[in-house]
């Protein structure tokens, strides 16, 4: 019976070995593991004409070589099948099972580093190893937001305006070359007014308009002479700085209003015309939206009050005078502005480059 059982045994080894093929036939493979752990997989599970899963592992490393943990590693193919993602270990090492073969897409990201990428081909059944993955350290991009204030902006522009002279010479001061020019507050509006009644050429033309007036006699209870001549002068001065201060500075900060003209220069002529002789009644306000100019009406109207208290008593006529100086102001303010609009520009050597305007 043991004999027969041994015989029997045998036959189904000779059976068995004749059925199998050689060794010289088969590929030497790799057992395959299943998983992270080095379970192996058997060729009879893999479904039959299928080519065998591989495997991609690899570590990743910083500039100094040592490994970094918990850094993100993402696989991507070209099939567009849908991406893989594993965190490296504490050795920096990662791995992605089952993966059928064909191109591989690594990315790798970790916080501090720039991400890095690597790419390679798996074939069927392989264990493939990607070279060490190095990741560099990200440069710092320091993104600096330097918030500027308006009243920095305007500030900035009213240095360009007291830059502004015609002929390089007489002040420019209150004209605006940028139509959106950032509003003035108080303090910059009386800036700008002492700056202008300060200015050499203020005096100049007050001496010269001084001069007209005592060759016409004009305000004849002032008299000849230096003390006649001094009287004009002083009067003339008083009235420029009256209207400057109260129309422009005083009355704007009060009304918030802009006491600038805007330069337009563009449009047909009787458009910028009809613009230009607006602007003695209508102006910006600090909303930047356009208004009736009581700055300029009453502030012309003010000057010309005013300056009852040091005409010569013949001169004062109360109620005629402080009109009549008025709407001299205004419309001095008018032909002003129609120069600034056709010709002045081209005479003012240094404009903003903000100029939209500038050919």
């Amino acid at each position: 019976m043991t004999l027969q059982l041994k015989s029997g045994v045998m036959v189904l080894a000779l059976i068995t070995l004749s059925w199998a093929p050689s060794l010289g036939q088969t590929p030497e493979r790799a057992p395959l593991p299943d998983d992270e752990h080095g379970t192996t997989a058997s060729d009879s599970d893999q479904p039959q004409g299928q080519p065998l899963p591989g495997i991609v592992k690899g570590v990743v490393t910083d500039p100094s070589g040592a490994v970094v943990a918990g850094a993100r590693v993402r696989l991507t193919r070209e099939d567009q099948s849908p991406g893989q993602e594993v965190l490296t270990g504490a050795d920096g090492q990662f791995s992605f099972a089952n993966l059928p073969p064909g191109p591989f897409h690594l990315t790798i990201t970790s916080a501090g580093f720039a991400p890095q990428t690597s790419s390679g081909i798996l074939h069927a059944g392989e264990i493939a190893t990607v070279p060490q993955i190095a990741l560099q350290v990200a440069e710092t991009l320091t993104e600096v937001q330097v918030g500027v204030t308006q009243v920095e902006v305007a500030e900035e522009q009213i240095k360009v305006e007291e830059k502004q002279r015609v002929l390089g010479a007489i002040p420019n001061f209150y004209v605006s070359y940028v139509p959106d020019a950032a509003p003035l507050n108080s303090k910059q509006k009386f800036k700008l007014a002492l700056r202008t009644v300060v200015d050499p050429f203020t005096f100049v033309v007050v001496a010269g308009a001084a001069g007209v007036e005592q060759a016409q006699n004009h305000f004849s209870g002032y008299g000849q002479g230096a003390e006649g001549y001094g009287k004009r002068f002083g009067a003339d001065y008083a009235d420029t700085v009256a209207g400057t201060l109260i129309g422009g500075a005083i009355l704007p900060s009060l009304l918030k209003q802009d006491p600038r003209y805007f330069y337009k220069g563009t449009g047909s002529m009787p458009a910028r015309f009809v613009y230009a002789i607006g602007n003695s009644v209508i102006c910006k306000g600090d909303n930047k939206r356009w208004q009736a100019n009581y700055s300029n009406i009453l502030g012309n109207l003010a000057a010309g009050a005013i300056s009852n208290l040091y005409y010569p008593e013949q001169n004062r006529n109360g109620a005629g005078l402080t009109f009549e100086n008025g709407a001299i102001g205004i419309g001095a303010t008018a032909i002003a502005n129609l120069f600034q609009e056709f010709l002045i520009r081209k005479l003012t050597p240094k404009l903003p480059r903000q100029d939209p305007a500038k050919p």
